[in-house]
């Protein structure tokens, strides 16, 4: 049965089009116009956005569902899915890319898509897998992805789902309490801080003696609307207590500058075990969701915000880089203990726009100003490269810091040229369709409505198509700075689904959709770190007629 009829597949139509897009303000006339940007409509760009969607899913489902992941160049799959850091490799079999692609799929109005996943997501067993699971991981995608499908079917997209199929949104919230009720055991620890690595068959934790700050601190949001969805409130006391230590570091060594944190607690004590972080991969999603947590409910997370004022404000004061062959650009320096370290990576480029809804949220322009000095120096790594698409990690010399200190080396001199002209020099070339600096990108336009930003994105979708579309699908490259990246991983990630394609899309689409940020602050939803939208609890508006749970 179609929901409302099957979408075809069709070909990534990308030529031409921005020759001939129409462009359509909708600002309204009167006084609300004065209060939002003149944001505009792009249909031709948001339907190349859905037909690279199409491609993918037909790929993965007629290849790979209900596995994981797809390998569009063998046209087979992996129950594969890397954890945090890409440091191990878990094989749960849950379908990975179906439950990322839900979301996603109800956005861009892929009812085909839906109608599948509307039979799948109740035959998921969540009680079996082959080896260990990532609390991090599964929360992020799996629950996410599950209350965020269950929030935008019983909001704003109800009309679209038939009476028939009561039934199966109804398990989409069950099935996301069985999944948390196995994982709660995570929290089954002398200090409350969860153990990131679990068994399930019976569910039981792996035995870790730490956790890193992002993979405790990027469970609350998710656990939190678990509670308030379901009115058990087991799970936000379990997630908002560990998080209690991340607010309230102990010792001095976990906070080396006011509101920045190291990376690592003792899962018997609480006690931080090092003063080493950064905005990058192991600590970024912690501060991510300060604000978002406030936007989620600024009744009961003020102390939220607070620490993310506090982090921000570090971040600006201390952290603040220049590259001295481009000065122009600004990027945020790692940390071990007080000393700075000069390199970055694509996953720290969400900052930009975590500083911009932060400024958003709090009507703070100086969040926002610099969250765009940001996101400008971000598209530097996409502009300057062989494939028009950033790196894993880059590195640069810091203007401020003496030459050539033991922090601060210069480049390599294979690379000294490439590092004049761009401000940054490649550490490692790899692209595994992230989508950082795209979701950066977004939140610039929904703060500015400047149409650049449009345009910087669609540079970088028509980038990652032209070199990352293969096969039955996309893959990751081995090499941005080589001609079209230099070879294949065989391998679509599941986040190419729930926030490459998502916010590709979100940028062209009409503005006045319940979901998109709003630049006034008061936002119906907010994205979970998996782009993931997440209903709001309170101080949002109600966009449906219905009980508001």
């Amino acid at each position: 049965m179609q929901i409302l009829g099957a979408g075809g597949v069709a070909a990534v139509a990308l030529v031409g089009l921005a020759s001939h897009a129409v462009m359509v303000s909708t600002a309204p006339a009167g006084s609300e116009q004065q209060s939002r940007p003149p944001y505009i409509v792009n249909k031709h760009r948001a339907r190349a956005v859905q037909d690279a969607f199409r491609v993918s899913w037909d790929g993965y489902y007629q290849y790979a569902f209900p596995h994981d992941s797809l390998k569009p160049i063998a046209k087979s799959w992996e129950d594969d899915r890397y954890v945090f850091c890409l440091l191990f490799l878990f094989r749960n079999g849950w379908g990975a890319s179906a439950v990322d692609a839900f979301s996603t799929a109800l956005i861009m109005g892929n009812w085909e898509a839906v109608d599948q996943l509307l039979n799948y997501i109740p035959t998921i067993d969540f009680s079996k897998t082959n080896t260990e699971v990532s609390l991090f991981e599964t929360t992020i995608r799996y629950l996410g992805g599950l209350l965020s499908a269950y929030d935008l079917i019983t909001g704003p997209l109800s009309g679209y789902i038939p009476r028939n199929r009561t039934t199966q949104v109804y398990y989409i919230l069950v099935q996301a309490k069985f999944l948390a009720d196995n994982l709660k055991v995570a929290f089954d620890t002398p200090s409350g801080i969860p153990d990131n690595n679990l068994y399930f068959n019976p569910p039981r934790r792996a035995g870790s003696r730490t956790n890193g700050i992002a993979t405790i601190g990027t469970l609350v949001l998710e656990w939190t609307r678990l509670s308030d969805l379901t009115g058990d409130q087991q799970y936000a006391r379990l997630a908002q207590r560990a998080e209690e230590y991340l607010l309230h570091p102990r010792p001095a060594l976990g906070e080396p500058f006011p509101g920045l944190l190291g990376a690592n607690v003792d899962l018997g004590t609480g006690l931080f075990v090092d003063g080493a972080g950064g905005w990058g991969g192991g600590t970024d999603s912690f501060y991510e969701y300060l604000i978002k947590m406030y936007l989620y409910d600024p009744y009961r997370f003020s102390e939220y915000r607070d620490r993310w004022v506090l982090a921000a404000d570090s971040s600006m004061k201390y952290l603040i880089s220049h590259p001295t062959s481009r000065p122009d650009l600004t990027f945020l320096a790692m940390w071990r203990n007080r000393t700075l370290e000069f390199y970055s990576e694509h996953l720290a480029c969400f900052s930009g726009g975590n500083f911009i809804l932060g400024g958003l949220t709090l009507s703070d322009p100086s969040y926002v100003k610099f969250g765009l000095e940001l996101v400008n120096g971000c598209r530097a790594t996409y502009k300057n490269t062989e494939t028009g698409i950033g790196p894993e990690i880059f590195r640069w010399q810091d203007g401020r810091t003496p030459l050539n200190s033991s922090n601060n080396p210069g480049p390599p001199v294979n690379e000294s040229g490439f590092y004049e002209k761009s401000g940054f020099w490649v550490a490692n070339g790899g692209y595994v369709l992230r989508p950082e600096v795209i979701e950066s990108y977004y939140y610039a336009y929904r703060a500015t409505g400047d149409k650049k930003y449009q345009e910087w994105a669609w540079e970088a979708f028509k980038a990652i198509n032209e070199s990352c579309r293969v096969g039955v699908g996309y893959s990751g490259i081995l090499d941005v700075n080589r001609e079209r990246g230099g070879g294949y991983r065989d391998f679509q990630e599941s986040f190419w689904f729930a926030e490459v394609l998502k916010y590709s899309f979100l940028i062209f689409a009409e503005d006045d959709a319940p979901w998109q940020v709003r630049a006034d602050g008061k936002n119906e939803f907010v994205f979970n770190t998996e782009a993931h939208p997440i209903r709001v609890a309170k101080g949002g508006r109600r966009p449906y007629s219905g009980k508001w749970k």
